[in-house]
């Protein structure tokens, strides 16, 4: 696979409602995406476990990877925030880490795992990191919509 940066960019301004979790171990991340789940269907999405909505499963995905990668890599405690806005998600997580930048796997056999951070960037309209006040944050912009791929031609 080939290299791929995580860029160093503030987080960009997100307006809508803000959803936070606290978090101190990845024992704690199935409350947390059940959580999750239970907003985006107080908001309107279908976001059970069989849920038909790829935007809604693509933002869980992605909130998992964010937080389980500042548990296990950063240091606690963990803040996971999603800001959700009229055209999609902003996902912030912080630890306080800040000396540890997000380094995605390079030339990794996908099989031994480490790819959370290029699924992201792949999931995400945009993508980025930066520190503040002793907290490293990791985030991603994500659609609240996906648009159907153009049929294949024959």
């Amino acid at each position: 696979m080939g290299r791929h940066t995580w860029p160093l960019r503030p987080l960009p301004d997100g307006r809508g409602d803000v959803w936070r979790w606290n978090l101190a171990e990845l024992a704690e991340l199935p409350a947390a995406r059940a959580g999750l789940r239970g907003r985006l269907g107080d908001v309107g999405f279908p976001a059970d476990h069989d849920s038909e909505d790829p935007a809604a499963e693509r933002l869980v995905l992605a909130f998992d990877e964010l937080a389980s990668n500042a548990l296990r890599h950063g240091q606690v405690p963990v803040v996971a925030t999603v800001v959700a806005g009229s055209g999609g998600w902003l996902i912030d997580v912080s630890d306080r880490a800040p000396e540890s930048m997000p380094a995605p796997a390079v030339d990794r056999d996908p099989a031994l795992g480490g790819m959370g951070l290029h699924l992201v960037a792949r999931l995400s309209v945009a993508h980025g990191w930066y520190v503040d006040g002793g907290a490293k944050h990791v985030w991603a912009c994500l659609p609240s919509i996906i648009r159907d791929r153009e049929p294949a031609l024959a």
